[in-house]
């Protein structure tokens, strides 16, 4: 049997004047990528602190907590430099609407810092040590879903390559923060007192690694945008960073050495923090190029199309 020849070839999309469909986000650079990285990093040392608290690791503890208010506190600059006005950021904190990520984050943000803050000054000037415990115990209890909500923030948002990876994309973030949270506690005191960061940050690395693989495989069409431009040099250097961190932290381990560890809990957060601006970037890059914009559009029309032509062939069967 034959097969018909196509006289026409597949047409290429294109808008009008090759303009721009959809107005990328206005958030700035470097304050959107360091409220990314930040927030994830605060959100693990806040937990890691707490659980250092519970089973007897001061220097940990004590880390955790600092780092989870400086964290939170610079999160906090970076976000209202980004708006503009602090107005802006106590004005989202006026409602409480759970159907959108950006007052939920705010509403995570501002009683974490708040906790994480009243926490690291106990720690540091030892003042009402039993409040500065609850306080930590607070903030590490917030600290899991501050790792996450940004990524909802962002694929919440029409923004084809962030969109299009709305399943990914969190456990990603998740992953990033670990290996940062964890990475930055394996420079607390000895090698046995930072163990339970150092298992932390290899698990944050391993999922951060690997849901970025299974991320771009499942972008699609726009998976490009991950692996192209600036954001693909950058994530290229993202995934290098974590590998040797992760590398770094459990070679120190296995030969106690702190100066390892602390060289690979160092690439680590480097890595987190190229991992937040190169997908920032991504999601930038696609917003601008109309083609990512309809096409995976129009993939979903097809789909659902060809859904229901097989449902209604269904039904007519005998």
């Amino acid at each position: 049997m034959k097969r018909e020849r196509v006289m026409v070839p597949e047409a290429e999309f294109r808008s009008y004047y090759g303009r721009q469909i959809l107005k990328s986000p206005t958030w700035k650079v470097p304050d959107v990528p360091a409220y990314l990285y930040l927030g994830g990093m605060a959100g693990v040392s806040a937990a890691l602190a707490a659980l250092a608290d519970a089973t007897g690791r001061p220097g940990l503890r004590r880390l955790g907590r600092v780092a989870a208010a400086g964290g939170a506190s610079v999160s906090v600059v970076a976000l209202v430099h980004d708006l503009g006005r602090p107005a802006r950021f106590l004005n989202m904190l006026r409602v409480f609407k759970p159907t959108s990520p950006l007052s939920v984050g705010s509403w995570i943000l501002a009683p974490f810092g708040t906790l994480a803050g009243a926490a690291a000054a106990s720690e540091l000037t030892g003042v009402a040590p039993r409040l500065g415990r609850l306080a930590g115990a607070g903030a590490g209890l917030l600290g899991p879903a501050l790792t996450t909500y940004t990524a909802v923030l962002l694929t919440d948002t029409a923004v084809p390559a962030w969109h299009e990876v709305h399943r990914e994309l969190p456990y990603v973030f998740a992953g990033s923060a670990m290996a940062s949270g964890g990475g930055l506690g394996v420079l607390a005191g000895r090698v046995d007192d930072a163990a339970p960061a150092r298992r932390v940050a290899l698990a944050g690395a391993a999922l951060e690694l690997g849901g970025m693989a299974v991320l771009e495989r499942r972008a699609g069409f726009v998976g490009s945008v991950y692996r192209e431009g600036r954001a693909g040099r950058v994530l290229r250097a993202a995934r290098a960073a974590t590998a040797a961190g992760a590398l770094g932290v459990a070679a120190g381990g296995l030969l106690r050495n702190r100066w390892l560890t602390a060289g690979g809990g160092l690439l680590l957060n480097a890595g987190s923090a190229a991992l937040r601006y190169g997908i920032f970037a991504a999601g930038m890059a696609s917003s601008r190029d109309p083609a990512h914009v309809v096409v995976p559009q129009r993939e979903r029309v097809d789909t659902v199309d060809n859904d229901v032509l097989v449902n209604v062939s269904a039904h007519k069967q005998p």
